[in-house]
């Protein structure tokens, strides 16, 4: 019988200080850093859920809704919703803090799917999510849809 973990359990919240280096040629954050963010805060979540090291099967789509802009300081807000035998969906909301205005606005939502491996990269099977609160019903069935939609295409 697997183990099971709670959402809470693995969850990540996590900020990070956008710097001139981070800037693109029109002066805002280049959407490859953010991306490469989006991976490592989902990374460190579905390790902290499997107990395992984990390879990136999926980042659905990011749409950039706001542009963020250096100086600013991005939030990552993460959590396994969704877990199938040796595989894990993580939402990830994304926020920028004006840090002088202390205004606060959403820039991102996105998913990513994480597979545990063992040491020769083979699936590993991961705990079963407990799904608690009507939250995590809805965002389960969510991702339920989502796969089934990626399926088909």
């Amino acid at each position: 019988m697997r183990n099971k973990k709670t959402t809470r359990e693995s969850e990540i919240k996590t900020s990070k200080l956008m710097m001139p280096n981070d800037a693109n040629f029109a002066g805002h954050v280049h959407g490859g850093v953010i991306l490469e963010l989006i991976d490592q805060v989902a990374y460190i979540c579905a390790v902290r859920h499997s107990e395992s090291y984990c390879v990136t099967a999926a980042i659905d789509r990011v749409d950039f809704k706001m542009p963020i802009n250096v100086g600013e300081l991005v939030h990552f807000d993460a959590r396994i919703i969704y877990v199938g035998r040796t595989s894990m969906d993580i939402k990830i909301e994304i926020s920028a803090e004006d840090m002088k205005t202390k205004k606060i606005k959403h820039t991102n939502t996105c998913y990513v799917t994480k597979v545990a491996v063992d040491e020769s990269m083979n699936p590993r099977e991961v705990p079963e999510l407990v799904v608690e609160t009507e939250e995590d019903k809805k965002l389960w069935q969510d991702a339920v849809k989502r796969r089934e939609f990626h399926k088909q295409g």
